[in-house]
């Protein structure tokens, strides 16, 4: 939405098919990435159900807890890859979207459908989190200009900045509770491979790059506004900083509320930038 809004500002564009098909290919790639952690993941939903599961936990568990077969969530995450990539064909072919559509689109399904799936499995690489924030933060602010517009603004790059550094940070803190789980099923992600100490610094240092991106992306010409709107998304991630200082990571009910808050600071950053640019 971001991405279609800015679009609309800088160059009067809004082309309502294209925008409800394009979204409706980014939910496909979304549950197609998501079912397929389902059933690739099972090893370690096994173990986190028998350790206990955390509210933040990426799976839902009902597989691992035999409530459906992994047949299912396999052959629902190959109908949603199918169906995207034909929006992807409608947007490029019929509404003419540009020379990029299907590349970027790739990209996405690419990152999307072997972050879970062997034997690519960005995941356990260390590469897993640097591509949800490409994917999450840069992708979906691009494609959507770019399918309005027919460019992409250096504007698109600058707010993507600190929409990637809070998603590459949900991510992170989400590894948190299931690192015991994932360390002994050899999911080795960021925290399996740093520990949570140093992990715990990667993502203060991240959040402080989000600040300096998020006040540098204003001053490419956003409506400063944003500032105000920034504020309290601000003190929220400053606290989680602090806790994270205090390692408030090493208790369970904490963490949640650590891993909550990250969410509220991804979801409030992208939000600020669409109530200023409105």
């Amino acid at each position: 939405m971001l991405g279609t809004l800015l679009a609309y500002r800088m160059y009067g564009v809004f082309h309502l098919p294209v925008f409800i098909w394009s979204t409706v290919a980014v939910i496909l790639i979304m549950l197609s990435t998501y079912y397929n952690g389902e059933y690739c993941d099972i090893v370690e939903d096994r173990l986190l159900t028998a350790m206990g599961r955390s509210a933040f936990h990426g799976g839902s568990g009902i597989i691992a807890e035999d409530v459906l077969s992994y047949k299912y969530a396999k052959i629902a995450g190959y109908v949603a890859l199918v169906l995207a990539v034909i929006i992807g064909l409608i947007l490029q072919f019929h509404y003419k979207t540009g020379l990029w559509t299907i590349p970027l689109g790739v990209i996405g399904i690419i990152s999307g459908f072997f972050y879970s799936k062997m034997p690519v499995r960005w995941v356990a690489k260390g590469i897993g989190e640097v591509l949800i924030g490409i994917c999450y933060g840069w992708l979906p602010v691009a494609v959507s200009f770019y399918i309005q517009s027919g460019t992409v603004d250096s504007i698109v790059y600058w707010v993507s900045l600190p929409i990637a550094c809070t998603i590459f940070n949900v991510i992170l803190i989400n590894e948190f509770p299931d690192y015991h789980a994932d360390l002994i099923a050899k999911k080795n992600h960021l925290v399996v491979r740093l520990g949570k100490e140093k992990a715990a610094y990667l993502y203060i240092l991240i959040t402080v790059i989000a600040w300096v991106t998020y006040v540098l992306s204003v001053r490419q010409g956003l409506p400063s506004i944003a500032l105000v709107f920034y504020a309290p998304i601000f003190m929220v991630s400053l606290s989680v900083v602090i806790m994270m200082l205090c390692k408030k990571y090493l208790d369970r009910k904490l963490l949640e509320i650590m891993c909550g808050l990250t969410i509220v600071t991804n979801l409030g950053t992208t939000l600020s930038y669409i109530i200023a640019v409105w």
